[in-house]
Parts: structure tokens; C-alpha cells; sequence
């Protein structure tokens, strides 16, 4: 079992940036990958970023590439997601999500199976 819980997530002007969390607990952190995605309204839950497990490799979609930076912390349970340069269309719930069958990177939702609880990310013209 895994517990994800998100955090960081506000009101930001266009250009702004934010820096996301998700604290896990329950099976070892470093045994598996993580990633993020987000639902705007009215639309399908997307990926964002993944991190292996080590976090040495990463993966993004192109809508953030060079923007959205993903990483981890072993030792403190803890994946984040520093946004950069936000744009109104990144406005949406995030979600931090653990795929405890992979080592590497997930990009795909059904390879996740726990997911917290989403925190919204509004970015403002």
C-alpha cells in the first residue's frame, strides 16, 4: 500500500512558477517510479512528468518539456514538480501517482496504481 498526498498547488499569474509536493508512506519509497498528471476541466486526466526510481531518469510531456522539472528525494519520501513559465493552459488538478510495478518511467495512467488525491494549479491570464 502506498499514500500519496499532494501539496503546493495556488493561484499564479501567467509566467509565475510553483513548486509541487507529494509525501508518500507506506511501502519503501526508493522501490518504485512516480509521476504526475492533471485533469483540466472538461477534459481527460493527462500525463505530466515520471521519475524512476532512483530518479535518474525522467520523462515529460512535450507541453512542459523545459518548463515543468520532476524529481524525487528518497530520503525524504518526498517527489516534487517545479513549474516554470506557467501558462493559463496549465491551469488543472495535479495528481502525484505511484506505479509500484516499474523501476523506470511510466507515462501511461493504467501502469499507476495509487494515486493521491490531486491538488489544483490555477494560472491566471
Amino acid at each position: 500500500q502506498v499514500h500519496l498526498v499532494e501539496s503546493g498547488g495556488g493561484l499564479v499569474q501567467a509566467g509565475g512558477s510553483l513548486r509541487l509536493s507529494c509525501a508518500a508512506s507506506g511501502r519503501t519509497f526508493s522501490s518504485y517510479a512516480l509521476g504526475w498528471f492533471r485533469q483540466a476541466p472538461g477534459k481527460e486526466r493527462e500525463f505530466v512528468a515520471a521519475v524512476s526510481w532512483t530518479g535518474g531518469s525522467t520523462h515529460y510531456a512535450g507541453s512542459v518539456k523545459g518548463r515543468f522539472t520532476i524529481s524525487r528525494d528518497n530520503a525524504r519520501n518526498t517527489m516534487y514538480l517545479q513549474m516554470i513559465g506557467l501558462k493559463p493552459e496549465d491551469t488543472a488538478v495535479y495528481y502525484c501517482a505511484a506505479a509500484t510495478g516499474v523501476i523506470t518511467t511510466a507515462t501511461m495512467s493504467w501502469e499507476y496504481d495509487y494515486w493521491g488525491q490531486g491538488t489544483q494549479v490555477t494560472v491566471s491570464s
